[in-house]
């Protein structure tokens, strides 16, 4: 069996990596199974260099199309163009996405019109909201897929919802927390942790990036001095997403606990989120992974993809509504917020399930 792996983004890349370490454990035993990893170059990210790859022990690609940036319908057509080529260069029998990003629908297209059957990893996740290219990216993925691997029983419901067969649908859990688990012991304390005087479960990790917060000065001002507001003092911690510091440098926020940071690699970013006294964010990816650590995350989003991790996890839904941010700070420092349970499959085997049942398919 000869899959291609496509990776568009710096996250796909933490997510593919545990699948192709347990493809090459497979290979090794002298199972027929081999892979070759396309990068669409969809996001040019100069993080992406040699420590990140050798840091997480993440393959390089065998090929990159240097999409690069451009608008939604650009990104798509270059994507789709490279990746015809690269099919018709290097044949497969499955392709295997992951994720919601632009390259994650294009090259379904794609592969579907050439005949090579798709499997989606992290298939089914909805928030609702069509505002969110993700969500365009995912219903059209996941209309096209014919094996959907899934993180939760949301996931695997909205897929039943729209019909698709029940013995298409495999439930594995969360591959990202592969990730997480199989670096756990290595995360490294940031030199921010000493220059800020940091201290475990006393600080805040603030990220924002998501238009929705950071694409209106006044509204991204109003938000930050509001959570400043209601920090009790703690420290706040705020590595920067380039998208967001193009906003901030246009805003005077001055405040004594709230510090601007360049952004970590993965292993320094998850020690601070590990050791904070809560997180509070507009990422989908991050919930998971408080959840999982078992740390207070306050998400900075009217809806969320992954409802599991507010229902049995640490995380609470605000949004930027100031009443509910005022809760959720208010059972954060009265020490009322829920332990919490890391939801099913979220053990680090996630990986081994899903090469598993591509060697039965």
């Amino acid at each position: 069996m000869k899959i291609t792996i496509v990776a568009g983004a710096r996250p796909n890349f933490m997510k593919i990596a545990p699948i192709i370490d347990a493809i090459n454990f497979k290979k090794n035993e002298g199972i027929d199974i081999d892979f070759r990893l396309v990068h669409t170059g969809q996001h040019y990210d100069k993080n992406l260099s040699d420590t990140f790859f050798e840091e997480l022990n993440i393959p390089y690609p065998d090929a990159n199309l240097n999409i690069k940036s451009g608008t939604q319908a650009e990104q798509t057509a270059g994507i789709m163009i490279g990746f015809e080529k690269e099919l018709n260069d290097n044949p497969c029998d499955l392709v295997l996405v992951v994720g919601d990003v632009t390259s994650t629908m294009a090259c379904t297209i794609v592969a579907k019109k050439a005949g090579i059957k798709v499997a989606h990893v992290e298939a089914g996740i909805r928030s609702g909201d069509m505002n969110m290219p993700e969500e365009i990216n995912r219903i059209v993925t996941d209309s096209l897929t014919d094996y959907f691997f899934t993180t939760s029983e949301y996931a695997n419901e909205n897929l039943k919802n729209l019909g698709v067969p029940k013995n298409k649908i495999y439930y594995v859990g969360n591959v990202m927390i592969d990730t997480l688990r199989k670096h756990e012991n290595r995360l490294k304390q940031p030199k921010v942790w000493t220059s800020i005087g940091l201290k475990h479960k006393s600080y805040f990790v603030l990220t924002l990036h998501r238009p929705s917060n950071v694409d209106e000065t006044e509204s991204l001002k109003e938000l930050i001095t509001k959570i400043v507001t209601l920090s009790n003092n703690k420290p706040i911690v705020f590595p920067v997403h380039p998208r967001t510091k193009k906003m901030l440098s246009d805003l005077n926020l001055n405040f004594d606990n709230l510090h601007f940071i360049e952004p970590l690699g993965y292993l320094e970013f998850n020690f601070l989120v590990k050791n904070a006294f809560a997180v509070l964010t507009d990422s989908g990816g991050i919930t998971e992974e408080t959840t999982v650590m078992h740390v207070p995350c306050i998400t900075l989003r009217e809806n969320t993809e992954r409802p599991e991790t507010c229902d049995i996890g640490t995380n609470y839904l605000a949004g930027n509504n100031p009443k509910k941010l005022e809760t959720g700070f208010k059972k954060l420092l009265s020490n009322e917020w829920p332990v919490g349970e890391i939801p099913k499959f979220w053990d680090g085997n996630t990986a081994n399930r899903i090469v598993n049942h591509l060697l039965e398919i």
